[in-house]
């Protein structure tokens, strides 16, 4: 009869990969979002994530108190481990990326692309699909896909390096 060796269902690394990906991305944007909102756009933080949760809930969200932030906070790192895993499946799958990351201040050449596809993605499909309404295009949107290069795209890259070990190439 043969031993199989028990193979464990999520490689180790990988889920502290995705972890560390998703937490610091998640930490990262959501400081830079709520400085932003505060400091430049004279709002408050708990209303920076109602918006967020705003997109499911519709305007009810603005109402809705502490369930609502925490319901945008889930949210908010909810896409951030989301795109952290694409990103991770990505440069697992696709050996010209791994290369790319791996060079030369890869990192930050591949944030500078990844991060503000991410902003398109969910600016120009993602959100619109639930609220039925295009983005307006202005300094704010602006800002928030160059943002997405240091505050989105560099975390992800950096926190998934590990994903990138010789052995997987």
């Amino acid at each position: 009869m043969a031993s199989f060796a028990r193979q464990p269902i999520v490689n180790r690394d990988l889920a502290f990969r995705l972890a560390r990906a998703g937490l610091l991305t998640g930490v990262v944007d959501g400081l830079f979002s709520s400085i932003l909102s505060v400091a430049a756009y004279h709002s408050t933080v708990s209303r920076l994530f109602q918006g967020v949760a705003a997109v499911v809930l519709g305007d009810e969200a603005f109402s809705g108190g502490a369930a609502t932030v925490a319901l945008g906070l889930v949210m908010h790192f909810g896409v951030a481990f989301g795109w952290s895993a694409v990103f991770i499946f990505l440069v697992l799958r696709w050996s010209w990326m791994r290369g790319v990351v791996t060079a030369p201040h890869g990192v930050v050449k591949v944030a500078s692309v990844y991060g503000p596809l991410i902003w398109m993605v969910m600016s120009l499909i993602v959100i619109p699909t639930f609220t039925h309404r295009l983005p307006t295009i202005s300094i704010r949107w602006w800002v928030q896909l160059i943002g997405h290069i240091p505050f989105v795209g560099v975390p992800i890259v950096a926190s998934s390096l590990g994903a990138v070990s010789p052995d997987r190439a």
